[in-house]
């Protein structure tokens, strides 16, 4: 690997049963333009989930602030997500020829997602590493696909599965190459499931089926070679759920709620995308932002 760059969430303390999603905004030290082969992420106990951002601020905020999670998404002009981490210890590693570009002295943010279940005070920190590659050596930009379905609701102390749900690729994104998958639930999440099909009918041909799938460290499933979605074909998901708690669980950002996400990654870059599948309206809608004037009132 190439130089590397580094950007630190500082350590901050953090009260028993506090949870809370911060922000901190850094200025990298790359003095050049530069391309990113690999992103090395690393995320103390408390840290639930980590999403490290390229974005255009021109101002460094490095106290950690108040943010909403998730929110810049769907946002390309406030920042392109370039990995999402959930692992305490975890690398993305483009193939070869691909990156994410960097200008000289890009602006990165870190967005930490945590909760201390313990009864003493811990501190939650996060260090993201980019390590850049030849500029001869690049044919192709990387970029981000991220998917969901809110429509969760588990009993108490009953299991659920959610899906297959199909969400069409934007047709942006057809026939780009995909070339790693993760999926993410919260913690009564026992498996996500994701395969592609050439439409809502048709069977799936999977591409991330992980044994033993566990939702604290979930696992990326790395494809080589890459796999493709052709026009009109989209993803198949499923999201399953063991609710061990004497409360309903639901949709929701906090970790006592739940989730049914996956992402992939491709190239080249056609832009970041964040689309939701729902049957909550007859017949089921689907949703990929940027792109859709129902954006502006489903994501706020």
């Amino acid at each position: 690997m190439g130089e590397a760059f580094s950007v630190t969430f500082d350590p901050l303390t953090i009260e028993p049963g506090e949870e809370s999603t911060r922000c901190v905004v850094k200025r990298l030290t790359n003095e050049t333009a530069v391309h990113i082969g690999n992103i090395h992420n690393v995320l103390s106990d408390p840290s639930h989930h980590l999403i490290v951002y390229r974005v255009a601020d021109t101002v460094e905020q490095p106290t950690a602030f108040k943010c909403q999670p998730f929110a810049d998404l769907l946002k390309p002009e406030s920042g392109t997500p370039l990995m999402i981490s959930q692992k305490h210890d975890d690398t993305l590693a483009l193939p070869k020829g691909i990156s994410f570009d960097f200008e000289a002295g890009q602006m990165i943010r870190l967005e930490m997602h945590y909760i201390n279940t313990t009864q003493a005070p811990r501190e939650a920190s996060a260090t993201a590493t980019f390590y850049a590659m030849p500029a001869a050596d690049v044919t192709a930009a990387a970029d981000f696909l991220f998917v969901g379905n809110p429509d969760i609701e588990v009993a108490p102390k009953s299991k659920a599965t959610l899906g297959p749900s199909f969400m069409p690729v934007p047709a942006a994104l057809a026939d780009v190459n995909y070339f790693g998958v993760t999926g993410h639930t919260h913690h009564f999440g026992t498996n996500v499931n994701v395969a592609t099909a050439t439409d809502k009918d048709a069977a799936g041909t999977p591409v991330y089926d992980v044994a033993d799938w566990q939702w604290s460290e979930p696992a990326t499933v790395y494809h080589d070679p890459p796999f493709t979605v052709p026009e009109g074909g989209g993803f198949q998901f499923t999201c399953e759920w063991n609710n061990t708690s004497d409360k309903a669980v639901t949709f929701g950002e906090s970790a006592t709620q739940e989730m049914c996400f996956f992402w992939t990654y491709y190239y080249p870059s056609q832009g970041s995308y964040l689309c939701v599948h729902s049957d909550q309206v007859a017949g089921g809608v689907n949703v990929c932002c940027p792109g859709n004037p129902l954006c502006g009132q489903i994501f706020q």
